[in-house]
């Protein structure tokens, strides 16, 4: 066996997972993706989804995506730089500059490429990069291809950014970059303070709304609006692959960074475009999420209500104020253990184990959907519960 093939060899995890019947991931579902999904033929209510909105199924989406198919085809064929601009791209681009306040939008066929795509671009050799120490994957692989000198701060620690701050020459250009909604612990960045600290040092801000778009803000418009900061925040990033019941992700910027970004950006100019149908799908929910504001204040009423019942009945949930609901488990096998019991109770949940958090940090995430009932989160809290005693975890 060649050297390499023999490294990859020794990862066994999955197996070793699998052999005592409790390997947790690429579980097929066969239906649609809603409060209620599919898997082996049974019903499960779904805990495990990021479609806050509940828009994954909607038929006036599922219209637009077919509708485009039959106009521009299947795919692009090449990136946006070259042949692989749409009218139907710049009308979306257009339509979400002006729902997020910024001169120009730009459209990525994911949002992982969306923060790969930026961080590395907007910063140079002689520049600060800045983060929390809980960003998303896509920003920490943005970070690892910049050329700037990369700092972090601990999470959400507004006095930690000051002091990384203070280290850096007062007229480098420098980027603080933070998840809005923070995408497993479900707290919220505290971008008041933080916008004010990074002003105080000349600092850029950009702000990932991955998990805010279509929760939190006007309409949906994500933590930076909440918060009333949008001329404050620099970029923000989204993504449609959550609320927007698509897949592909932007980029909201005043005109020179995205004239920059549009000529610049790697994975932008060298990747191919989001397909046509991605790009109607996502804006056809975009025209829902902003015409039926009952899906925000339903997403809210079960979110408030889920939150209420953890915390009366003693479960450790953290920091969270939002949809995304962290139930800490502190022990890898126990949390493989608690997913595959809750399956087999008719609940989907999604557990994070490390490397992805620290051993003593690990989790159930459950996530809330518009589309979920208050009778659906008491029977699954009920479950969890149930599960959580026989484990000994509570």
């Amino acid at each position: 066996m060649k050297p390499l093939q023999e490294k990859l060899s020794r990862y066994r995890a999955p197996q070793e997972a699998r052999k005592v019947g409790i390997y947790p991931y690429f579980r097929p579902i066969s239906s649609d993706q809603d409060a209620e999904v599919t898997i082996d033929g049974k019903k499960v209510l779904m805990f495990g989804s990021n479609s806050y909105l509940g828009l994954t199924n909607h038929p006036k989406i599922k219209e637009a995506a077919k509708a485009a198919i039959d106009k521009y085809g299947t795919g692009c064929a090449g990136s946006p730089f070259l042949n692989g601009t749409l009218d139907l791209h710049i009308e979306f681009e257009n339509k979400l500059a002006q729902f997020m306040g910024k001169d120009g939008v730009m459209l990525y066929s994911t949002g992982f490429q969306t923060n790969v795509g930026i961080v590395p671009c907007v910063t140079g050799r002689n520049d600060y990069l800045i983060f929390d120490e809980t960003d998303h994957a896509s920003i920490i692989e943005g970070k690892r291809l910049s050329f700037a000198n990369t700092l972090k701060f601990k999470h959400n620690d507004i006095i930690d950014l000051e002091r990384v701050l203070q280290r850096c020459p007062l007229d480098a250009a420098k980027l603080v970059v933070v998840d809005g909604v923070f995408s497993m612990e479900g707290d919220i960045a505290k971008l008041p303070q933080l916008v004010a600290v990074a002003e105080r040092y000349n600092a850029s801000v950009m702000v990932d709304e991955a998990h805010g778009l279509g929760v939190l803000g006007n309409k949906g418009r994500g933590t930076c609006d909440h918060f009333g900061l949008v001329d404050n925040v620099d970029i923000i990033m989204g993504t449609f692959s959550k609320s927007l019941a698509s897949i592909g992700g932007f980029v909201a910027a005043d005109a020179d960074t995205i004239n920059w970004m549009k000529h610049n950006s790697r994975s932008y100019i060298f990747s191919a475009s989001i397909s046509p149908a991605a790009t109607a799908a996502a804006m056809a929910a975009f025209d829902i999420m902003v015409s039926e504001p009952w899906r925000q204040e339903n997403l809210w009423t079960v979110t408030n209500h889920a939150l209420k019942g953890f915390r009366e009945l003693g479960f450790e949930i953290g920091n969270t104020e939002t949809p995304i609901i962290p139930l800490f488990v502190r022990n890898n096998e126990k949390t493989f253990y608690l997913t595959k019991m809750l399956l087999d109770e008719g609940i989907f949940v999604n557990p994070v184990i490390s490397p992805a958090v620290a051993p003593e940090d690990t989790l159930i995430r459950i996530s809330l959907m518009a589309t979920h009932t208050t009778q659906q989160v008491d029977f699954a809290i009920d479950k969890i519960y149930k599960c959580f005693k026989k484990l000994e975890i509570m």
